[in-house]
């Protein structure tokens, strides 16, 4: 678990990394002493504007360490969401930051232990794959099956795939925190 201090730095850098990549400056320094922050782990980054989502970048595997993590798919949220056209030097003001820092992958081998707003979930299918944070039912008031009926969507796949065999079901949990919070 991270502590609020943790926390805090986290936004400070999505919230530097963002800007710096608005403004083709470089990354921000990201030396830290921390070792939770230096720990591998999956991160997504959430950037919304008047409430509205306005880029999601992250990754699920732990391929860098926390703080490198949170960096990276901040600017990525910022410039590459293939959903909508890059943020601009205008809109920082009005952009929030939502960091989710993810818990290790692990199967699901009864749908009931599921759990809204406690697990994300990843579902794939031969070259399908698709991904939903624990905090996106929660925000569209949906029930567990809801929940893997769009996490198939998401994937490509039809609304049913998640009770298929040939279906893998992934479950991890994620420690959310907003700007506003930290």
């Amino acid at each position: 678990m991270l502590n609020e201090e943790q926390k805090r730095r986290l936004i400070e850098v999505a919230r530097q990394a963002v800007t710096a990549a608005v403004a083709g400056e470089p990354t921000p320094d990201l030396a830290t002493d921390d070792p939770n922050l230096r720990e591998p782990r999956g991160a997504f980054v959430t950037l919304k504007k008047a409430g509205q989502l306005r880029g999601c970048i992250g990754y699920i595997e732990p391929h860098a360490p926390l703080i490198e993590a949170v960096a990276d798919n901040a600017q990525s949220a910022a410039l590459r969401d293939p959903r909508f056209s890059p943020v601009t030097l205008e809109e920082l003001p009005d952009i929030s930051i939502e960091i989710s820092a993810l818990t290790p992958l692990e199967s699901v081998e009864d749908v009931e232990d599921i759990e809204i707003g406690r697990h994300g979930l990843v579902i794939s299918q031969g070259p399908n794959r698709g991904l939903l944070l624990p905090q996106v039912p929660v925000e569209w008031g949906w029930d567990r099956e809801e929940f893997l009926e769009h996490t198939c969507l998401k994937a490509g796949l039809p609304p049913e795939a998640w009770r298929q065999d040939n279906t893998e079901l992934l479950c991890f949990g994620a420690e959310v925190f907003c700007e506003t919070e930290s």
